[in-house]
């Protein structure tokens, strides 16, 4: 095995935030342009839906990592051994 489960992990979690930032603007207009006047921001979308957001940056990641630990341990993506010499 080339990495160890931690590393994978936090291979997992990287692409997971990746993903939500490209995530998030999906399913958003910006139809209206009045000023908003309950003290949210102008940006804000009116409905969110973070938790379907959430749940499809949760497989779409998934996917997106099954893919870079292919790629890694056929050996395309080597990772550098991190290991001091001995």
């Amino acid at each position: 095995m080339p990495i160890g489960p931690l590393t994978m992990f936090a291979i997992y979690i990287v692409v997971w935030w990746v993903v939500l930032f490209g995530v998030l603007p999906l399913g958003t207009s910006s139809e209206t342009h009045e000023p908003p006047t309950d003290g949210s921001q102008w940006g804000a979308p009116k409905t969110p839906n973070l938790k379907k957001k959430f749940i499809t940056t949760t497989w779409v990641s998934f996917i997106v990592w099954l893919l870079v630990m292919f790629l890694v341990f056929i050996g395309w993506m080597p990772l550098p051994d991190m290991a001091p010499p001995v």
